[in-house]
């Protein structure tokens, strides 16, 4: 598979922008603009807490086309956070996800509200619980299309789920049909050790592959050649890297530049970003 193949296969919208959130942290004044400017079909969309949705409007350009909006909402506040994205002439919701359910209850509440208060079709996702709550909050997604938004890491190290914890839950997702996202940590397209922190982060490409081959998630979890990582990928099918993405669809980072400089570094792009 060629750079551009790759960059069309494997790593379109793979990257939400979700540079309001740690440890980018940057303020609704840049945030906004710098995702209205890039052009790029690699970005996902801008993630933004319902919370702050009252913020945007001072920072849109409108000469621009509406910015695409996945918004984090619970149940409670998802039905008037949607109304006002819809009356927004600047705005298009383009994906919701629900905050963390830590049982079935929860889960099935998150279900319930997206499928009265969304369109069909809408890009939806439940926050799972890192606990023994995970099987049932995994059993209520089965079938209904709303998929599993994964942690990956966090400002503290007890964030980051261990290798086998999080093959575990790729291979219980992957067990009832259930496509996942992944939030916090993914800074890097392979296994690594940060430097500043210490903590050991998980690699977004060593999810792609656990995401191919889920029997082997940990294996694939623990993995730290760069290159040979990079040159199994580019023997990929555009069939295989479809399924791997269709599995794997997207995970938040506050610099989505970042994780795009890897792959150019791989091999597996041509270019960078630009802002």
């Amino acid at each position: 598979m060629s750079a551009g193949a790759a960059s069309g296969a494997l790593f379109a919208r793979l990257f939400d922008d979700a540079a309001l959130f740690p440890p980018g942290n940057a303020p609704m004044a840049a945030a906004v603009p710098a995702h209205q400017r890039r052009d790029s079909p690699l970005v996902g969309p801008f993630v933004l807490p319902a919370a702050r949705l009252a913020e945007v409007g001072a920072h849109l350009d409108q000469d621009r086309p509406p910015l695409p909006v996945a918004l984090i909402a619970a149940p409670g506040d998802l039905p008037a956070a949607a109304a006002a994205i819809a009356r927004h002439p600047g705005l298009r919701l383009a994906a919701v996800e629900a905050p963390v359910a830590v049982d079935a209850a929860q889960a099935r509440a998150a279900v319930r509200v997206m499928a009265a208060e969304l369109p069909p079709g809408l890009p939806t996702a439940v926050e799972i619980p890192r606990t023994a709550g995970r099987a049932e909050v995994l059993d209520v997604l089965a079938g209904t299309g709303c998929r599993a938004k994964l942690r990956t890491g966090g400002p503290r190290a007890d964030l980051f789920p261990a290798p086998g914890e999080l093959a575990a839950t790729i291979r219980a997702c992957a067990a009832r049909g259930i496509a996942f996202k992944c939030t916090a940590g993914l800074h890097n397209a392979i296994r690594h050790i940060d430097p500043v922190t210490g903590f050991e982060h998980h690699g977004f490409l060593n999810v792609l592959l656990a995401a191919d081959d889920p029997a082997d998630a940990e294996a694939h979890l623990r993995r730290t050649g760069g290159a040979r990582i990079a040159a199994e990928l580019r023997a990929w099918s555009p069939a295989r890297a479809a399924r791997a993405r269709s599995v794997f669809t997207s995970f938040g980072t506050c610099d989505v530049a970042e994780p795009v400089h890897d792959l150019v570094q791989l091999g597996l792009l041509s270019e960078k970003i630009h802002a």
